[in-house]
């Protein structure tokens, strides 16, 4: 786990209200499933909206995502926070990254610039799961 790159994650996309609490439940071996769990039903409230964009559907091709991820500046490689704990807290490949996470059906987060752009997906209650880009625009 890298902490440095979590903080910055969670103080850029992560309502201020809870960011000091999630970052407690990332640094906590019994407790990194709490945060990862807001990122589940109530993402809407947990996340910063004004940097949610919708990825229009069809949107399950990993490909797709990259393409658009490296439209918007990201790299080949990744920071990831998931449900998944082969990959949680992990850098991998862009595409290896998406190729896991997309359509799993739980949350993840795959931060391509850690205080600027990500890919995220909340768990899936409807087929398929939400998926969003996080952008901040400076």
């Amino acid at each position: 786990m890298n902490k440095e790159i979590e903080k910055i994650i969670v103080k850029s996309f992560f309502a201020k209200r809870i960011q000091d609490r999630v970052l407690f439940e990332l640094s906590s071996a019994k407790k990194r499933k709490d945060a990862l769990s807001r990122l589940c039903h109530t993402y809407r409230t947990t996340l910063k909206e004004d940097y949610m964009i919708t990825i229009e559907k069809p949107n399950s091709d990993p490909a797709e995502i990259v393409s658009l991820l490296k439209k918007n500046g990201a790299g080949d490689t990744c920071y990831v926070i998931s449900w998944d704990e082969e990959m949680d807290g992990k850098e991998l490949p862009l595409l290896t990254a998406l190729e896991n996470a997309v359509g799993m059906g739980m949350p993840s987060i795959v931060s391509c610039i850690p205080n600027k752009l990500a890919y995220f997906q909340a768990e899936q209650e409807v087929l398929p799961s939400p998926r969003f880009m996080l952008q901040r625009k400076f």
